[in-house]
């Protein structure tokens, strides 16, 4: 059979996304600091934008149509005025939304040939902290140690974990460096684990705990030996077997268990590089005459409009063309970026709005009436595609009147509702199982079974392992571990 070549039409649907779409999703995603920053950085690159700054001067005159146009950006019924015959297919979009993408401080239309001495220097951008290494490190030079000891003690800290913990057997290091006898890496290691935080490059936490104790103002011999030898059976609360062991009273050893609760287990954690992120909330929740307002988060939001002294350029037919077209370009810009920010603060209040209205319960009693919500849900409501409500909740945050939430923390799939069960949100079951293990006698903690079996008594209906996999979410020991 012979292959032909032939020429045929053929229609197809695709799906598209165009720049200006790809702007809107941009907004929506970054969070309240990110937009007013974008903002900011867009106010210094596009000149047609500037900042209403108190009352407009309302003198009666006669207005161009580029001055309506520009104008209908600030108002909601915002359509994307052409301004200019032929505006939307002469701009080129796909520059304009790439500017939206960087994450860099530098500007998006910068040439390639800019010299590099022309940017501001990395350390002006970007600040570090000091690590758990480079803290022990800055201490350990300031001993005076041979270079083969220097060596040993780097090495020991370069194998420490970010809880403080040797991550090697200490036996491997040492086979490093055959040139140091056993009594010297001893006492060097000691001198590692001395540095602050104390108790770094312990193999164990038991070690780590008794290097700690070792140099507590009223050292207590009790507190060491079990340490060194009942940690377990402390774990387990067992204090009649730690007395009989030591020979003293169940009181003593629950005053050294005091002290030992008193000491770090991870000393690494005390040091880390990773600096406090606050949190500026995108809506503020307040109770208004027994009903519960919405407000989306302006502050630092500045109010735009387009320049006027940029403007006249467009209408000056003795402008250079050159010129006139950059305001063209910079001015459809301007407008689109105008509505962009207006319909991200709209969809942002919808949805919240629309939280606010199914979790009632929520805001008037407490996180225990949080209702089972999934995204469907809000979407439905307000008329917009899951994939919206994702964007607009992601990094976003709620403040409120019982406290500051994340927006992802409202939605919950319902558990329990099977078996004639009633929906539960998966956050009020945590709260009702800590409730339950709080109130329990602490002789005969509640089993998983039992809790299960406790829920089901309200209409909640989950199985054990399900109050097992939320007890462990919430870093709960088991019923063995609680008895006392």
């Amino acid at each position: 059979m012979a292959i032909k070549m032939h020429q045929g039409l053929k229609q197809t649907q695709s799906l598209m996304i165009t720049p200006q779409l790809q702007q809107a999703i941009k907004l929506l995603t970054l969070t309240h600091l990110e937009m007013t920053t974008l903002i900011s950085q867009e106010m210094v690159e596009n000149p047609m934008l500037e900042e209403i700054d108190g009352e407009v001067d309302a003198i009666p005159q006669e207005e161009s149509r580029e001055e309506i146009d520009a104008k209908e950006a600030t108002t909601e019924n915002f359509s994307g005025p052409e301004l200019i015959e032929g505006s939307k297919e002469n701009f080129d979009w796909e520059s304009y939304t790439d500017s939206f993408s960087s994450s860099t401080s530098s500007s998006p239309n910068m040439k390639e040939s800019t010299s590099p001495d022309d940017l501001p220097s990395y350390e002006n951008m970007v600040s570090k902290g000091q690590s758990l290494h480079e803290h022990l490190e800055w201490q350990l030079r300031m001993e005076n140690l041979t270079q083969e000891k220097l060596n040993f003690c780097l090495d020991i800290i370069g194998n420490i974990d970010d809880d403080g913990y040797l991550e090697i057997p200490f036996d491997e290091i040492i086979g490093r460096h055959p040139k140091l006898d056993q009594d010297e890496v001893t006492r060097l290691l000691g001198m590692v684990q001395h540095l602050d935080p104390v108790g770094c490059a312990a193999q164990n936490i038991q070690e780590c705990l008794g290097i700690q104790a070792r140099i507590l103002p009223d050292r207590s011999p009790l507190v060491e030996l079990i340490i060194e030898r009942n940690l377990r059976d402390l774990e387990k609360k067992d204090y009649v077997k730690i007395a009989k062991d030591f020979g003293v009273s169940k009181e003593k050893v629950k005053d050294a268990e005091l002290v030992i609760m008193g000491l770090n287990p991870k000393p690494g954690r005390l040091v880390s590089s990773e600096e406090t992120q606050y949190v500026v909330p995108d809506i503020f929740v307040a109770q208004v005459g027994g009903e519960f307002v919405v407000q989306v988060n302006d502050e630092g939001v500045p109010r735009l409009r387009v320049s006027n002294l940029y403007k006249s350029l467009i209408k000056n037919s003795q402008s250079d063309v050159e010129a006139k077209e950059f305001v063209q370009d910079k001015l459809r810009s301007a407008l689109w970026l105008i509505k962009s920010i207006e319909n991200r603060q709209k969809t942002i209040y919808k949805v919240a709005n629309s939280i606010v209205r199914t979790q009632q319960d929520f805001f008037k009693k407490g996180p225990a009436f949080l209702k089972p919500m999934i995204l469907k849900d809000i979407a439905n409501e307000i008329g917009m595609h899951e994939s919206t409500v994702s964007r607009v909740t992601t990094n976003k945050f709620m403040h409120t009147p019982i406290g500051t939430f994340e927006l992802k923390y409202f939605f919950n799939a319902g558990i329990g509702g099977k078996n004639g069960g009633i929906d539960i949100a998966g956050e009020s079951l945590k709260l009702k199982i800590k409730e339950l293990i709080v109130n329990e006698d602490p002789k005969r903690p509640l089993s998983d079974q039992k809790i299960s079996e406790l829920l089901s008594t309200r209409d909640i209906i989950v199985a054990r392992r399900t109050v097992a996999k939320y007890r462990e979410m919430m870093s709960i020991a088991p019923s063995s571990k609680r008895k006392k």
